[in-house]
């Protein structure tokens, strides 16, 4: 019995006819122009190139339309300055929003791994003494060497424990805590706590707490209200009453409104931080550690601020009840701000 062979095509079809796949299409990528280089990206053009080869000078694709290390750099600032849209972002560089999602992540986790090397809190003797130096450089509380303050940082809703991370206020966000030198240098942030949590109860759970507590030259953080007064950190007067407490209050707020004047640098520059992150809640600190980190390679860089507008700014929650502290530190500290005090007058 003959067999029918049956050819899935005609022997006659010219096989180079049949490739169908679509030739890939690389859009051309957008630079961006001088005269609004900065306010798109949130830094000068020269030093979006540093910031690129610090951070990305490891990793730079090159195969097809692979973005460079630069468009991967604008890619994140874009989207921190835009804020936060990234549809938007894709639009002004000129590539898909899933190439600008991928990219967002893999850029803002290689800035915050480098966070040690940009962020720093003093940890011996010597360290403690020269951020002494520095902050005398500028301002006058004795033994100090920075201020602490929580801001609160805006999220979408997330879609489980929702309600931890609703704030006094009715507000979604993560509570970040920070510490700040005299140079206008983040010197530690901690920014794993949702926005329930108290001021005081992140603090006592801090890496620098210890640090601060156990330093042997008597330096002090300058903090408000919210947190406890100890000998290491010193909090105003709740009722000044006599001419030096008075004089102590004016001191102390004048010096420790440069950690809020740098939350408004920080937010000022990446406007994602004053609007609203849109990203899963387990992403979200590693894009803000991101922008503290490049807060102060902007300092490094002299890259100027960008105009403070402190009323627009939104300060979504200052905590004023204060977390429980040892009573015999108490004292001590309030013995030790009485001697502050006297100095001061």
């Amino acid at each position: 019995m003959n067999r029918m062979i049956f050819f899935p095509l005609p022997l006659t079809a010219d096989f180079e006819d049949l490739d169908y796949r679509e030739s890939k299409v690389y859009h051309p990528k957008r630079t961006g122009h001088d005269k609004n280089f900065k306010s798109l990206y949130r830094f000068s053009r020269r030093n979006v190139n540093f910031l690129a080869n610090t951070f990305l000078n490891e990793y730079n694709e090159k195969r097809g339309g692979a973005l460079d290390n630069i468009h991967k750099m604008k890619c994140l600032l874009r989207y921190l300055g835009d804020p936060g849209f990234q549809v938007g972002v894709g639009e002004d560089l000129g590539i898909h929003q899933s190439t600008v999602c991928k990219t967002i992540w893999s850029v803002a986790k290689k800035v915050a791994s480098k966070a040690s090397d940009w962020i720093k809190f003093p940890q011996n003797y010597e360290d403690f003494e020269q951020e002494k130096k520095i902050w005398h450089q500028k301002y006058k509380f004795p033994s100090a060497i920075g201020a602490i303050d929580c801001t609160h940082v805006a999220i979408k809703r997330p879609h489980i424990f929702h309600e931890e991370y609703v704030n006094r206020k009715g507000v979604t966000t993560f509570n970040v805590q920070a510490t700040c030198n005299g140079a206008e240098l983040f010197t530690s942030v901690d920014c794993r706590w949702v926005g329930s949590v108290h001021d005081a109860r992140i603090w006592r759970n801090s890496g620098i707490r210890n640090l601060v507590a156990e330093n042997l030259s008597g330096a002090i953080l300058l903090g408000d209200e919210a947190y406890p007064l100890t000998p290491w950190l010193m909090t105003p007067f709740k009722k000044a009453e006599t001419v030096r407490q008075k004089a102590y209050n004016k001191l102390h707020s004048q010096e420790r409104v440069i950690i809020e004047r740098l939350f408004g640098q920080v937010k000022q520059r990446f406007p994602i931080l004053q609007s609203k992150i849109r990203l899963s809640t387990d992403k979200i600190p590693t894009v803000i550690i991101a922008c503290f980190v490049l807060h102060n390679v902007a300092k490094f860089l002299n890259d100027d601020d960008f105009a403070e507008d402190l009323d627009n700014i939104p300060d979504i929650l200052t905590n004023t009840g204060q977390d429980t502290e040892n009573l015999n530190i108490i004292e001590r500290g309030k013995r030790r701000r009485d001697v502050i005090s006297s100095y001061l007058s």
